[in-house]
């Protein structure tokens, strides 16, 4: 059977601090869509910056206690749908040791890389954007990603490249991908250097501010794959049920338009590709 949606490979559940889903809505929500493989990605931010709205633990998880709950459903739904344990760290360059450290603990099945923290702000406050242009902004996103890149090799894919334009102050009318191509550039060349791929990520196309493109921009895919980058995975960013594989119809036909013929899941940290 094929199946018309690509494996959900970026959710979050109530062992992140910014959902309270329960595991199992998740599982359920993702059989009812017909997909037939999805990852947990819960958020695993070390340091984060103390602000007003923090949940009351923070972005660390719960290790363990996520473990244990993925591995006592896990058998339930055998021969149902696919399921897969990661994690989505956040990169700091402070961090990249005990990050690195962290991950090797434990047997996740994948791990996305991503931005949250800039310099000590994150880009979804608009504190970030005080006192200058948004292409100060922007730039300065995208130099920490690469900063943070060279220090820090231990994953599979970099979450949602160029998240900030979600929550930028115009989002992304002013944003284009020829404004910041040196800085973008460096970052693809260095993802397909060291054999990672791309989290294309649809949590803008169905937000409350829904963008054009998902994150990274279809540019940045088609760049990406003019370099020569072939490593893609699809994620909903969901964070409640209704949202898991969130636009995914739409995506899968900008990416198959960006020149991809196929897209990743990985078990064990090894990727198996998907024809689209």
């Amino acid at each position: 059977m094929i199946n018309s949606l690509p494996a959900d490979f970026h959710m979050h559940t109530h062992n992140s601090g910014d959902s309270d889903a329960p595991m199992k809505d998740m599982i359920e929500s993702a059989i009812q869509k017909g997909l037939s493989a999805i990852c947990f990605t819960e958020h695993n931010d070390f340091d984060y910056p103390d602000m007003p709205d923090n949940p009351p633990d923070g972005f660390e998880v719960n290790t363990e206690a996520y473990r244990e709950e993925f591995l006592s459903l896990k058998p339930a739904y055998e021969g149902k749908i696919e399921l897969n344990w990661g994690i989505e760290i956040g990169m700091q360059p402070h961090l990249s040791d005990k990050n690195n450290d962290y991950i090797n603990s434990y047997p996740f099945d994948f791990v996305i890389a991503s931005n949250h923290v800039c310099h000590r702000k994150d880009p979804y406050y608009p504190s970030f954007y005080e006192g200058r242009s948004e292409k100060e902004a922007f730039l300065e996103f995208f130099e920490s990603t690469l900063e943070n890149l060279e220090k820090f090799n231990n994953y599979d894919v970099l979450g949602h490249l160029d998240y900030i334009v979600r929550y930028a102050p115009s989002f992304d009318k002013n944003y284009r991908y020829a404004d910041y191509a040196d800085i973008l550039d460096a970052i693809l060349k260095h993802l397909i250097e060291n054999g990672k791929g791309l989290d294309v990520n649809t949590k803008s196309l169905y937000s409350k501010n829904a963008l054009a493109n998902p994150n990274p921009s279809k540019d940045i895919l088609i760049r990406y794959r003019e370099l020569g980058g072939d490593i893609i995975t699809f994620g909903s960013d969901a964070h409640v049920p209704e949202h898991i594989a969130g636009c995914f119809d739409v995506a899968t036909e900008m990416v198959k338009a960006c020149g991809f013929t196929h897209y990743a899941k990985f078990s064990q940290r090894k990727q198996e590709f998907i024809k689209l």
